[in-house]
């Protein structure tokens, strides 16, 4: 099983930017996709952006599209989640996701996920 990682979450104003890290422990990401998802209290989980192993396809959710860049660099090993124009309602954990995948496949569903983070808190308030 793969252990992952994140890291970066904190507390931001409103209109703030932060970057989301995901790495695992021990081994490559170069053959999962990689999604990224969140939960805010009493809500469910929900999808919020995916990338393919190759880094050639990626999603987004429309809550988000705009305002955050999900890429990889798979010479450090880590999976990025570039957030930007935050808002309160993006307040949640973000958790990410893999899943061994080859070519474009990535998907916003986390049932489609085997290896998941711990989480990291982000909080948009002033």
């Amino acid at each position: 099983q793969l252990q992952l990682v994140e890291s970066g979450g904190g507390l931001v104003q409103p209109g703030g930017s932060l970057r989301l890290s995901c790495a695992p422990s021990g081994r490559t990401l170069d053959y999962y996709a990689i999604g990224w998802f969140r939960q805010a209290p009493g809500k469910e989980r929900e999808g919020v952006s995916c990338i393919s192993s190759s880094g050639g396809s990626t999603k987004y959710a429309d809550s988000v599209k705009g305002r955050f860049t999900i890429s990889r660099d798979n010479a450090k090993n880590t999976v990025y989640l570039q957030m930007n124009s935050l808002k309160p309602e993006d307040t949640a954990v973000y958790y990410c996701a893999a899943e061994i995948a080859a070519g474009s496949w990535s998907s916003l569903r986390d049932t489609e996920y085997d290896d998941w983070g711990q989480g990291t808190q982000v909080t948009v308030s002033s």
